[in-house]
């Protein structure tokens, strides 16, 4: 993982189609891109966690940013919530994507891994759809 790269968060209300886009990412793209994913409830259904969207925005943060792709509407408000808990130096940096997961994941990631910066990261995700 290269730290010099944007970071790529995951954020689906299934763990299986978060994952699934993780490994479609890293067939890919490689490791050449620091990259989280998590999805589904504490409970093991389907759903999102706060805490969970966190940890995964901490382990990949880096002074180039992180871009959240999200399935639905309450990934995107609880990882709003997940970056609102994060120290105020790095919510700055943090941007979520209006972009379709696994296509979006993928550009993001091959934009990063050639060193784009965070609003060329996020437009390649965007432009995806």
């Amino acid at each position: 993982m290269n730290i010099n790269n944007v970071g790529v968060v995951i954020v689906s209300h299934s763990l299986l189609i978060a994952r699934g886009a993780a490994d479609m990412v890293r067939e890919m793209v490689g490791e050449s891109v620091p990259l989280a994913y998590c999805g589904g409830n504490p409970a093991g259904g389907l759903g999102t966690d706060v805490g969970a969207i966190k940890v995964s925005l901490e382990s990949v943060w880096n002074s180039k940013g992180v871009v959240v792709l999200v399935d639905l509407g309450g990934a995107e408000m609880n990882a709003e919530l997940a970056i609102e808990l994060l120290d105020e130096h790095k919510r700055t940096n943090i941007i979520i994507c209006n972009a379709a997961v696994v296509e979006g994941a993928v550009m993001a990631a091959t934009e990063s891994s050639v060193g784009g910066s965070l609003e060329e990261v996020k437009e390649a995700a965007e432009d995806a759809i």
